[in-house]
């Protein structure tokens, strides 16, 4: 797991900053509903995302585990920001019209717990939004980098936590349905295939921590040979389901 205390200062700008925290926002107010409601943003982080979904009538709450981001998210957001578990999340049952989840679920060994303490606060008529298929973002556009590793994505993918399949499964296991869907790019995201490599070799890629050695292997050495070496690829496009009762 990434040390987020300590990237906290500079997690913005190594993120895509503001420009893709407005292009998530964006995305997030296609899917949330109108007029008066308490919205929870989950995993929350410096709030760059967060407070840009204050209105009228909204009240915006943050959760994060780390301190450190936020010390930053309650400068954004002043006095809504909570640091807390999101696997027991401290709000009544029934006390929210919408919970957010951005950039979260494709961490987590097992998500299950986490979506349950948001169905939990959820009220009957709210709307839950989650980020699914993270990892895929990087793959929507056809690239050098996107071939090479089509083969791992393909034998792996059933493994990684935020598959489009497995939120639609738990959903309805808990009466939720898809209402609504959308994609926001990740504006500056694109990666190099040395920093595709860097990043592999770091372990920080899952389709890659379930391959053998082997496989990984040869798909970092395909990645080295490829040209332009630290030349970006096309930026990741991210997308959002709604889910309610």
């Amino acid at each position: 797991m990434i040390d987020y205390d300590g990237e906290a200062r500079d997690y913005d700008t190594s993120r895509g900053g503001e420009p893709r925290a407005q292009a998530a926002a964006d995305a997030l107010e296609e899917l949330l509903p109108q007029g008066p409601c308490t919205l929870l943003d989950i995993a929350c982080g410096t709030g760059i995302v967060t407070r840009r979904l204050l209105r009228p009538g909204r009240t915006v709450l943050g959760i994060d585990h780390s301190p450190g981001m936020l010390g930053l998210a309650a400068q954004r957001v002043p006095g809504g920001m909570v640091c807390g578990d999101a696997t027991r999340l401290p709000l009544t049952s029934d006390s929210v019209g919408a919970v957010v989840i951005v950039w979260l679920l494709h961490l987590l060994a097992a998500p299950a717990a986490v979506l349950a303490e948001a169905a939990r606060v959820l009220r009957p008529d709210g709307v839950l939004i989650t980020t699914i298929d993270k990892d895929d973002a990087y793959f929507v556009e056809d690239s050098d980098i996107a071939r090479i590793t089509a083969e791992l994505r393909r034998q792996y993918v059933p493994h990684v936590p935020d598959h489009a399949s497995r939120m639609l499964d738990w959903a309805a296991g808990h009466g939720l349905g898809l209402v609504g869907e959308t994609v926001f790019p990740g504006t500056g995201q694109g990666r190099s295939p040395r920093r595709w490599r860097e990043t592999i070799e770091a372990g920080r890629i899952p389709w890659c921590t379930y391959a053998a050695p082997d496989q990984v292997a040869e798909v970092s050495r395909r990645l080295s040979a490829l040209p332009n070496q630290d030349a970006p690829r096309p930026d990741p496009s991210y997308r959002l389901i709604a889910l309610k009762a």
